[in-house]
C-alpha cells in the first residue's frame, strides 16, 4: 500500500474516540518515517500503581495501545513503581500519601497478566521505572530539575490555584512530572498515551526530551471514563473503580449500577458494539448486553454468562447465590445463644472493609441475616451454621461448619 495511503489509514484508528493529538503533523511524520524505515513506533503508557486492579479506566488507553500494537507498532508499558512514592499531583487539592515501596509491589503483582488481557505480549515491552530512576544521582537530579522552571510548573492549573489559595507545594510534587517526563527519554518514546488528565505532564516530556536532544513524542490523550457512581472518574485513589480482574460477579453488578447517561461513553470507549443498535434495545437488556460484553471481554465468555445468571438469580430475583464464601465464626464471638453482634460477624465475614463501614452499612438498611435485615448495628444476630450473610446488593457469605458449641 503507498504511504500517505497507509498513514492517512492509521491516523483514522489512532483517531477514533480520542481527546487530542498534538502535534497532528508530528504524528504524521512519526508514521511516514516508520513505514518507510520499516521501523515500529515506541508507544509509551504510564501506569501508576495505586492499587492491585487495573480498571476500566486503564482499559480505555489500553484498548487506544492495542490498536497502535495492530497497526505495527510497539507498546511500552511504564509501571511507575518508583514514581508512585512519589505521587502525582495533577488535579490534586494536597500533597498525596506516599506509598511504601511494599504497598506498591503488592499492588502491581498481576499488572502484567492484566493488561496482556488487552495487549498482545509479543509487541509488549514492559518497563519499570525504577530501572533508570532509581539509579539517578543527586547531580543528575540536579541537572534534570535545571531543564524546566519553577514559573512554568505555577502555569499548571492545580498548582496555581493551590499556589493562590496559600496551599502548600513540595518541591517533591514539582519533580513528579520531571520525573514521569524522563521516564520517555530513558526509553525514547515516540509517542505517549494518557488520560486527559495527564495531558499537561506527556507535553513536559516533549520538553524534556527535546533538552536531551532526542526528537520529541508525539502525545494522545483519552477521554476520562466516569465511575460507576457518574460523578467523578474512574479512580483507583478514591475507590470507585471497576477493576478488570474483579470477580465477573462484580463487574456485572456494577456495570448494571452505572447511570443510563453512561451507557454511551462505556460502549465507545471499552466495546467495539454500535451504541445506535445497542441504544435500540430495551434498556434494561442494553445494559446486560453492555455488561456481559465487558465481562467476557476481560474474563471469557463462560464467566460472563455465569455473572449474568447470578446477577438475574441474587438481584432481580432477589434469591441467595447458589455458591458464596463461607466463614468459620470464632466462638468467642458467640453469646450462649450462639448469637454474634452484626459488626463483629461483618468483619468475621470479611464483608465490610472496616468496623465503621460495617456499621454505616447496616444503619444504611443494607445488611440482611438469614433473611431479616438488621436496623442497629447493636443487634445480635443468628451466627448458626449455614446461616447467609447479605450485605449491601451483592456481597454474601454463609457460615460454615459443624457448631462452635456444638
Amino acid at each position: 500500500m503507498e504511504i500517505k495511503a497507509e498513514v492517512a489509514r492509521q491516523l483514522e484508528v489512532i483517531e477514533q474516540e480520542t481527546e487530542v493529538v498534538v502535534p497532528r503533523d508530528e504524528l504524521t511524520a512519526k508514521l511516514e518515517r516508520s513505514l518507510r524505515e520499516h521501523k515500529p513506533l515506541r508507544v509509551k503508557l504510564g501506569i501508576d500503581p495505586s492499587a492491585p486492579h487495573l480498571t476500566y479506566g486503564h482499559a480505555v488507553v489500553l484498548r487506544k495501545l492495542r490498536q497502535f500494537q495492530d497497526l505495527g507498532h510497539t507498546a511500552a508499558l511504564v509501571v511507575g513503581d518508583f514514581t508512585r512514592r512519589v505521587g502525582d499531583p495533577s488535579g490534586k487539592a494536597r500533597t498525596r500519601d506516599p506509598m511504601t515501596p511494599e504497598d506498591i509491589a503488592r499492588n502491581m503483582a498481576t499488572y502484567r497478566e492484566q493488561a496482556f488481557r488487552i495487549l498482545d505480549p509479543e509487541h509488549t515491552e514492559v518497563l519499570y521505572n525504577s530501572e533508570w530512576l532509581g539509579k539517578l544521582s543527586l547531580e543528575d537530579v540536579i541537572v534534570l530539575s535545571a531543564k524546566y522552571t519553577v514559573a512554568r510548573m505555577l502555569e499548571r492549573e492545580d498548582f496555581h490555584r493551590r499556589y493562590q489559595s496559600g496551599i502548600p507545594i513540595t518541591i517533591m510534587e514539582f519533580l513528579y512530572p520531571l520525573a514521569q517526563a524522563y521516564d520517555s527519554v530513558a526509553i525514547r518514546a515516540d509517542v505517549e498515551l494518557g488520560g486527559s488528565d495527564q495531558r499537561v505532564n506527556l507535553l513536559i516530556a516533549r520538553d524534556i526530551q527535546e533538552a536531551y536532544d532526542q526528537a520529541p513524542q508525539a502525545v494522545v490523550t483519552m477521554p476520562l471514563l466516569l465511575g460507576p457512581d457518574g460523578q467523578m472518574s474512574m479512580s483507583q485513589s478514591r475507590g470507585n473503580y471497576i477493576g478488570i480482574d474483579e470477580p465477573p460477579e462484580e463487574q456485572f453488578g456494577k456495570v448494571m449500577s452505572i447511570p443510563d447517561t453512561l451507557m454511551a461513553d462505556y460502549t465507545r470507549l471499552l466495546t467495539d458494539l454500535s451504541w445506535d443498535e445497542l441504544a435500540a434495545l430495551h434498556p434494561k437488556e442494553a445494559k446486560k448486553r453492555l455488561a456481559w460484553t465487558l465481562v467476557a471481554s476481560f474474563q471469557g465468555a463462560p464467566a460472563a454468562d455465569s455473572a449474568r445468571a447470578h446477577f438475574e438469580r441474587v438481584i432481580e430475583d432477589q434469591q441467595s447465590p447458589e455458591e458464596m464464601p463461607e466463614v468459620q465464626v470464632d466462638p468467642a464471638l458467640l453469646d450462649d445463644a450462639g448469637m454474634a453482634n452484626v459488626v463483629d460477624l461483618l468483619m468475621a465475614a470479611e464483608l465490610a472493609p472496616s468496623r465503621s463501614q460495617a456499621r454505616r452499612l447496616v444503619e444504611q438498611g443494607g445488611v440482611e441475616v438469614a433473611g431479616r435485615r438488621v436496623s442497629s448495628p447493636k443487634d445480635q444476630v443468628p451466627a448458626s451454621p449455614g446461616t447467609v450473610i447479605r450485605a449491601g446488593r451483592r456481597k454474601y457469605a454463609r457460615i460454615k461448619g459443624d457448631s462452635p458449641r456444638g
